[in-house]
């Protein structure tokens, strides 16, 4: 379910991926089910394309990654993590404004 420039994410690689990217990550955690998963979706992807070099988008799905989710205490999706420097700098839970999650963008890049 990812898009142009979307990384899919799991327990396996999240570590080299997420917390040792020199770039800051935009992590969405979603599932197939999830209605307000599947709404985010294109916004998530546009962002990928829109900040490409400048941010890492990456995608967990929470059905067939446990341990991920569970480590950072995520109890809804869609949930977006915010990764700069391996720490999470902010999040999202649920559907919001794609406007809401560009001026997260905006900060975490700046």
């Amino acid at each position: 379910m990812a898009g142009v420039g979307v990384l899919e994410v799991n327990d396996a690689n999240f570590d080299q991926e997420v917390l040792n990217s020199e770039q800051p990550v935009l992590v969405d955690f979603w599932a197939v089910w999830c209605g307000p998963c599947k709404a985010i979706a294109p916004v998530v992807d546009g962002l990928a394309v829109a900040y490409s070099g400048k941010l890492k988008v990456a995608k967990v799905n929470v059905d067939q990654n446990g341990a991920t989710p569970s480590r950072y205490g995520i109890r809804g999706i869609p949930t977006l993590l915010f990764f700069k420097g391996g720490k999470v700098a902010d999040q999202i839970v649920g559907y919001v404004p794609q406007e809401v999650i560009e001026e997260k963008v905006k900060r975490l890049i700046a």
